[in-house]
């Protein structure tokens, strides 16, 4: 396959010198085209440009001589075209970087340890380029820098989360965003050989910091976001650099050793995380490290739902009952708009215990939200399979929403609930306290 390569007379006009076709092999020359092409950009497109060479070609009678013989004006416009597909060809020859995916018995028989970093930015979000101490791609040193570090992979497959989170973050803020790839090492189905290679990436980590200091990069626009081991690989390169990194956030860690500390769902297991034996991941020396610093942590705490978009809307359930004895149960409360919709929260505590006259104030779930309650539910059960049916008698009860704080509380008075039965009403505004 052939390329030209044109050359241009040191003028002002688009007359080409005699003989200035240069014959060139292989599509490494569909540079020296588009630079060309590109050349004359300030004053005529590339259109008016072939315009102008055709027009030369057909006013002159003679051939062109090249480096290689005669070259007749016909000759020269396939050349071009050649040239030019060509140069569609090295475009499109773009190959996006992916995740190392490994099977499960490459986890079974274990992995040594291989470092590829994916870098996403927000010229293309979707496609990776490997980057690494000597190649920066599209990184940018004057945006900030975010490392997205996975944990143990028992079974060898690419984390599910791993694509949604490199899209939030480059949709919320231009930065470059770093993927460290270390399946290669984590993936093993014995928990200790994935952990003794969290030092070795840090250095690997630290290597190419450096290099990005080097270039004018700071070190408080370098992020960490670390999952399971991924935590330790963060906190890590974070004691390499005195604790001077811009931040970073431990995810899936299990003691409470950052500034702040946030409890998911209380920190238990999360809705929505596929149930496996591989489980428990277990601090190191890290931890020690950390603690020694005597960090003052705040506590935190959230829900989050099983799926998209994660959000949870809380409310509380405020009973007075007045039951001459006392009753032990839990409330499921179901919420209705207007139009038919309807969302259903189980208070899944502990069973409550409501003692005459004495408000009981229960936190209540929902996945939706409702802008105008028009109906809501209430069912109350004991747990009991056999004996006999409870009632609770209810003087008031209150729906305060603390998601949106600024919505109207909702109260009904004068409820009986049949246990195992669904109690269906229509709340009105609860009257304002009078000063």
């Amino acid at each position: 396959m052939l390329c030209i390569k044109l050359c241009k007379e040191e003028s002002t006009d688009l007359s080409l010198r005699r003989g200035g076709v240069e014959i060139l092999t292989g599509c490494g020359a569909a540079a020296s085209l588009r630079h060309l092409l590109v050349s004359y950009q300030s004053s005529v497109n590339t259109a008016c440009r072939l315009g102008a060479l055709c027009s030369f070609c057909q006013g002159n009678q003679q051939s062109w001589d090249g480096d290689t013989g005669p070259l007749s004006c016909h000759m020269l416009k396939l050349y071009i075209f050649i040239g030019l597909m060509c140069l569609a060809r090295s475009e499109g020859d773009k190959r996006c970087a992916t995740f190392t995916k490994l099977s499960f018995s490459k986890a079974v028989i274990g992995t040594g340890l291989d470092v590829r970093l994916l870098l996403y930015t927000g010229r293309d979000r979707t496609c990776a380029q490997i980057v690494n101490s000597t190649a920066f791609g599209d990184l940018s040193v004057t945006k900030k820098t975010t490392f997205v570090i996975h944990g143990f992979r028992p079974t060898g497959s690419a984390p599910r989360w791993m694509e949604d989170l490199v899209q939030a973050l480059l949709s919320v803020e231009d930065m470059n965003v770093v993927v460290v790839d270390w399946n290669r090492g984590a993936a093993t189905v014995i928990y200790n050989q994935a952990s003794s290679k969290t030092r070795k990436v840090a250095m690997i980590l630290k290597e190419f910091i450096d290099e990005l200091l080097a270039k004018g990069a700071s070190l408080s626009n370098i992020y960490m976001i670390g999952v399971s081991l991924g935590a330790h690989i963060s906190g890590f390169v974070g004691e390499m650099y005195a604790g001077q990194l811009g931040r970073i956030t431990a995810l899936g860690y299990k003691q409470p050793l950052g500034n702040i500390d946030f409890y998911p769902n209380g920190g238990l297991d999360q809705p929505g995380c596929p149930k496996t034996i591989f489980g428990g991941y277990y601090a190191d020396r890290w931890e020690a490290y950390l603690r020694e610093k005597d960090l003052s942590a705040t506590k935190a705490f959230f829900d989050t739902a099983e799926r998209e978009p994660f959000c949870m809307y809380h409310y509380f359930v405020d009973v007075i009952p007045w039951n001459k004895n006392v009753r032990r149960g839990s409330i499921t409360i179901k919420l209705s708009d207007k139009d038919g919709n309807t969302t259903e929260s189980r208070i899944d505590h502990e069973p409550a215990t409501f003692q005459k006259y004495q408000q009981v104030s229960l936190l209540a779930r929902f996945h939706r939200d409702l802008s105008e309650v028009a109906a809501v539910s209430l069912l109350f059960s004991t747990g009991s399979v056999v004996g006999p049916r409870y009632k609770l008698r209810v003087i008031r009860m209150k729906l305060r929403p603390l998601t949106h704080p600024d919505r109207p509380q909702l109260c009904r008075y004068d409820l009986v609930l049949m246990e195992n039965v669904e109690t269906i009403f229509r709340p009105i505004p609860c009257p304002k306290l009078q000063l």
